[in-house]
């Protein structure tokens, strides 16, 4: 079966002075259709350069990145930004919309860039706000809207893509936790309903909302696997320390 996503024998090097810092040390993996699925580390683990990668931001120094059985990881910054455009829908800590453009124009905006028409580009932001339970919002500035309802808006923005894949990067990371449960709960919604979610995060109790969790530590994949698996949120690292108390 033709996987969605397949990273193979990924390599991300770094010249750093006379040294190199290996960010990817040969990671392999897949995720496939319909999966809501969490890339999970600390700070230097690899996670964003992972998801860099996987969002065709960056290129492998070495290995394959199919998207859609397409090997990406060759192609030039033309050819990514336009899979960019039509597969991938990124939601990040940082919402990212204009002050000035109301939500409905924050939402369209994208659709704009891409070049679809006026009455097409409309109708699928509408359809998005719906989605996320903020259509009634749509002529409301962001200064107007709470900080759950402004993510809720780039949610919105990532669906009216209709990309192949969420990309959401430390959604919750600007919110309380009571609104960021909230954010969590909508993309569970839209994975319910058919979405592919990946979801990079450091944080254990965000990623045991996802169905799988996918940890790395120093450029390496530790554990890939169930998320309510105990051995999910222990690194090989913790493990040992904990055996030795």
């Amino acid at each position: 079966m033709e996987h969605l996503i397949e990273l193979r024998d990924v390599y991300k090097i770094y010249p750093m002075g006379e040294e190199t810092v290996r960010a990817l040390d040969g990671v392999s993996l897949s995720i496939d259709s319909g999966e809501f699925v969490a890339i999970v580390g600390s700070s230097g683990s690899g996670k964003s350069t992972a998801m860099n990668i996987i969002g065709c931001l960056d290129v492998p120094t070495s290995g394959s990145y199919l998207l859609g059985g397409v090997d990406v990881s060759t192609m030039g910054d033309d050819q990514q930004a336009e899979i960019r455009n039509k597969m991938l829908g990124f939601i990040f800590q940082q919402y990212n919309l204009i002050p000035k453009l109301n939500v409905l124009e924050n939402v369209e905006l994208p659709l704009l860039y891409a070049g679809v028409p006026s009455e097409a580009r409309r109708r699928r932001a509408l359809d998005a706000l719906e989605r996320v339970g903020l259509a009634e919002k749509r002529r409301h500035l962001p200064s107007q809207l709470s900080g759950g309802q402004q993510q809720r808006v780039s949610i919105a923005r990532a669906l009216a893509g209709t990309p192949s894949v969420i990309l959401a990067d430390e959604p919750t990371g600007a919110l309380d936790s009571r609104t960021g449960r909230e954010v969590l709960s909508f993309l569970k919604k839209l994975n319910r309903e058919g979405d592919t979610v990946v979801l990079i995060t450091h944080d254990n109790s965000i990623a045991v909302k996802a169905d799988r969790i996918i940890r790395l530590q120093d450029g390496k994949v530790v554990y890939d696997g169930d998320a309510h698996d105990p051995r999910a949120v222990v690194s090989p690292g913790e493990e040992e320390q904990e055996g030795q108390a």
